[in-house]
Formats: C-alpha cells, sequence, structure tokens
C-alpha cells in the first residue's frame, strides 16, 4: 500500500496491531518524561488542537486562543467545570507552520503526575485520542514536513548520547544525507523517462537517452551509493559504540583497570583470584565516541563451575567486542613471560580481524630496563605494549588516546555524510547492486525494456530511503520504536 498525504485515512501496522489513524482527529500526549518534575509539556495536534485547548483554558487577559498568533505564548489556567486545575502557559502553532504540518498547542503545566493525567482526561473527554508511538512524527512525515530518513533521525536525535551521534543525528534532520539521496534519484528518475520514452518508439529505433551521458551519471551514483555505504562502519560505532572486553588472567587487575577507566568504583577489587565471575560492563564516552568495557572472568584452567561459566562467557565477549584489550601483569611476566607469550598470541590468532591491545599493568613495580626488557620479548609478535598502573591511573590517558585512534574520524570532521541507520545501509547495497545491473546492460548495448526494469528497481530503493515509496509495514515499524509523544 503507497502512502498519500491527502488521503484522510491509513492504517498502520504497530505492535503488530492494525488500527486506523484519522488525519484530522486531534491527538494528545505527554510530550516530556513521564514523572514528577518542576514542569510537565502535554502536546496536542490536529485541525482541532487550538479550539480543543480554549475550551478548557482561560487566559488571564481574556483574549482566545483561536484569535491569536501563532508561535505566541499565553499565560492562564485549565479549568475542568469550575475547578481550576493549574496554571500554565500555553503555545500555540498554527498549520502548515507547525511540526506536525496541523495546528498543535503545547500545555507547560506543573510537573505534579496528578496534574499530567487530569489535564490528559481532561482533553481525552473533549475528543482528543491518545497519540500512538511517534505518531506526532508520522504526522509530520505524512504532511510532507520532512521525509522518512529526516524523521527517523529525529529517534536519534533523542537517544543520541555523545557528541558524535548527536552531530551526525542533526545533519541528517536538516536533511544532509536525504538531499543526496533525492538529487541522486531525480537525475536517475530523468534518464529512466528518456529510456521509458524510447520504449515507445521502438519500432523506429530511435534513442532519447544520450549513452555517454548515462554513463558518466551511473559511475558517479555508483561513487556516491560506495562512500555512503562505506560511511556505516564509522556511523554503526557512532551510533551504537565499540564494545572493548578486557581479557586476561585472574587478579591481573582487569576490574581496577575498568574502573580507573570509569574513574569509579564499578567493579569488586580483591586480591582473591577469580573476584569476577561474570562480565561486567559500562559505557565511557572518549572524544565524543561510546566505548562499552567488558570487564570478563579470568581466563585460566578452573574446576569451578561457576567461575568456569565466566571464563566461557569471557569468549563469547571477545566474539562481540570489536578491540580486544589483553592485560598481564608486570611482576608475573619476569616468572611467566612464555607462557604470556603463548596466551596472547592465541588470541591473536583465534581473532586475527580484531584489533589487540596488550597492556602491561603493575609498571610502577619495575625498573625501565625491566620494562624494556618486556617489551623486546613482545615484539616477537610484532605488538607494542601500553605501560600503565591501573591503581594510579597512570597511562590511562594515553590507553584512552589509543582505542580513540582506531575510530576514523575524518567523515565527521569534514561534516560528510555518515550512514548510521541498518535500514538505509540495506537499501543503498540494494540500489548499487541495481545500478551495477544497470552500467553492465550499458555495456553489452541491452535492449531498453530490460535495463528499464533495473533502473526501476534501483529508483525503488532510493524511495524507499526518503519515504517516496513506502507502506503501512515498514511506516509501522520504523514510528513503533519512537517514544509516545514525539
Amino acid at each position: 500500500m503507497q502512502f498519500s498525504i491527502s488521503a484522510p485515512k491509513f492504517r498502520i501496522d504497530i505492535f503488530g496491531k492494525k488500527f486506523s489513524m484519522i488525519v484530522q482527529d486531534s491527538i494528545v500526549a505527554l510530550a516530556t518524561p513521564s514523572g514528577a518534575g518542576a514542569i510537565a509539556v502535554i502536546r496536542i495536534s490536529g485541525n482541532d488542537a487550538i479550539v480543543l485547548a480554549e475550551s478548557i483554558f482561560e487566559s488571564v487577559s481574556g483574549k482566545k486562543l483561536s484569535n491569536q498568533k501563532s508561535h505566541t505564548v499565553h499565560l492562564g489556567h485549565i479549568i475542568d467545570d469550575s475547578k481550576t486545575l493549574d496554571q500554565v502557559l500555553v503555545t500555540i502553532f498554527k498549520g502548515p507552520n507547525s511540526y506536525t504540518g496541523e495546528n498543535t498547542v503545547e500545555i507547560s503545566c506543573h510537573g505534579s503526575t496528578f496534574i499530567q493525567q487530569q489535564i490528559i482526561q481532561l482533553l481525552l473527554r473533549k475528543g482528543c485520542r491518545i497519540a500512538q508511538p511517534g505518531e506526532f512524527t508520522l504526522r509530520s512525515f505524512l504532511n510532507g514536513k520532512m521525509d522518512l530518513s529526516q524523521a527517523e533521525a529525529v529517534a536519534d536525535l533523542i537517544s543520541s548520547d555523545n557528541e558524535a551521534s548527536h552531530q551526525i543525528a542533526m545533519q541528517q534532520m536538516r536533511g544532509g544525507f536525504s538531499n543526496e539521496i533525492t538529487k541522486l534519484r531525480e537525475e536517475l528518475l530523468n534518464f529512466a523517462s528518456l529510456i521509458e520514452l524510447e520504449l515507445d518508439f521502438a519500432e523506429e529505433d530511435v534513442a532519447f537517452a544520450d549513452r555517454t551521458q548515462f554513463n558518466e551519471l551511473l559511475n558517479r551514483i555508483e561513487f556516491v551509493l560506495k562512500r555512503l555505504i562505506d560511511s556505516f562502519a564509522v556511523g554503526n560505532v557512532i551510533k551504537n559504540g565499540i564494545p572493548v572486553a578486557i581479557v586476561g588472567e585472574p587478579n591481573v587487575g582487569k576490574s581496577t583497570l575498568l574502573n580507573a577507566l570509569l574513574n569509579e568504583e564499578r567493579a569488586i577489587v580483591s586480591e582473591i583470584a577469580g573476584t569476577t565471575r561474570d562480565t561486567i560492563e559500562d559505557e565511557l564516552v572518549i572524544g565524543g565516541i561510546s566505548f562499552r568495557f567488558i570487564d570478563t572472568a579470568g581466563i585460566r584452567e578452573t574446576t569451578d563451575i561457576v567461575e568456569g561459566i565466566g571464563i566461557k562467557k569471557t569468549f563469547e565477549k571477545i566474539e562481540q567486542a570489536q578491540v580486544v584489550l589483553y592485560l598481564f601483569e608486570s611482576l608475573k611476566f619476569q616468572v611467566s613471560g612464555l607462557q604470556y607469550i603463548t596466551e596472547i598470541e592465541k588470541v591473536k590468532n583465534k581473532y586475527p580481524l580484531k584489533p589487540l591491545i596488550v597492556v602491561i599493568n603493575k609498571v610502577d613495580l619495575l625498573s625501565i630496563e625491566e620494562i624494556s626488557e618486556i617489551h623486546l620479548q613482545l615484539e616477537t609478535l610484532n605488538l607494542k605494549p601500553e605501560t600503565i598502573s591501573a591503581k594510579n591511573k597512570t597511562g590511562i590517558n594515553e590507553l584512552k588516546n589509543l582505542l580513540l585512534s582506531f575510530v576514523n574520524k575524518g567523515a565527521l570532521r569534514n561534516n560528510d555524510t555518515i550512514v548510521t541507520n541498518s535500514r538505509h545501509y540495506d537499501s543503498l547495497l540494494k540500489a548499487l547492486e541495481e545500478i551495477l545491473k544497470v552500467k553492465e546492460g550499458l555495456e553489452i548495448n541491452l535492449s531498453s525494456d530490460l535495463m528499464a526494469i533495473d533502473i526501476r528497481e534501483a529508483l525503488y530503493h532510493f524511495g524507499m530511503i526518503t519515504g517516496q515509496v513506502t507502506n503501512d509495514e515498514l511506516l509501522g515499524n520504523i514510528f513503533a520504536n519512537f517514544c509516545i509523544g514525539k
């Protein structure tokens, strides 16, 4: 089913349940987090939103909301029959110059949960209905205020928890990504129209589309698509963070290192070997990038069933991690250096594609000469170890900078378009596949009708990104993940 923004009624499948959404009806929801606070904002949207708000609001100036200009704020009281519920500020936004494109009202009331519920229930009695998850943004999309990729960026902006993810979400919400895709789609659509026109004159053997220019366009589209696809590796890291597994033998300071990185006592530290029997995870933002550190159980031979389960989980976490940080104690290396080298080599060989950082802990207990000797022994594995004292927190900043070096932030610094959404990534891959088919068809002089099929498929996948082609299932899946009130 394809949506039309002029249609009055839509059926959306959210949470596996189909319901009808009448675009002209008015919806209400709490726009601020639930619970008590200093203030709360209740949002109403719909053609009758201002009239509905006016029916429960008495301005201190005696003015009617419906007679006021858009984007104005008014002080007054919410009245339920003769009972005053609260003193509030009411902001009105007249469509189409509003977030949803419809008349919108925001009521700023005191943050008591009782007051919030009283006002919402009053609005429900007046004819509003509770908004579905993401329905305000869905209406914005359906009313042409933003395209689908911009709408998805709204959710990313709300969930952004570091500078980099915030920067990308803002760029996409302003239309950086969608503008690039829309421009490519329009150029391809122009050539597609000429190819389709040739089909109407097949018997005359007329060529309307300049094949040389078409080939140049396809090369440019291929270049842009590959750049966007490659950016997903960085975008996914920025959006979801980098998991870092801290591994090594028991009692070498893994938990102390985690505490030093986080600058808090997150993990239990004890002289008793095998204290950490399960994985402990926490996040830290370094240079605008989230790193998820995983303190694992020590790797060793054990007869303890519970510790054995923890060690098994350690290897599972290494599989999931993007970076492996192998920690060992300086004094123990002097006694069992060969054993450490063997263990490090095993990890390196088992996970050859994962960056491996070898860290020497408790370097404050050794002389410079002794540390240099450990460095020389590890050079046989082509590894340059980092030296730290987790207890004294020395070398921690250098370790953080090394971790940050694994993230290619060049595209972020240059303000290039970065893809973070897996749905967009999948559509880009499929679009590239079709573009390569069109290029191949052009090279072997494929007939226009067959080439047109591949062009239509490429246009379809471009349209899936921006929402020019969509259906109820896609919209349901996207907006069901939004919070209610946005």
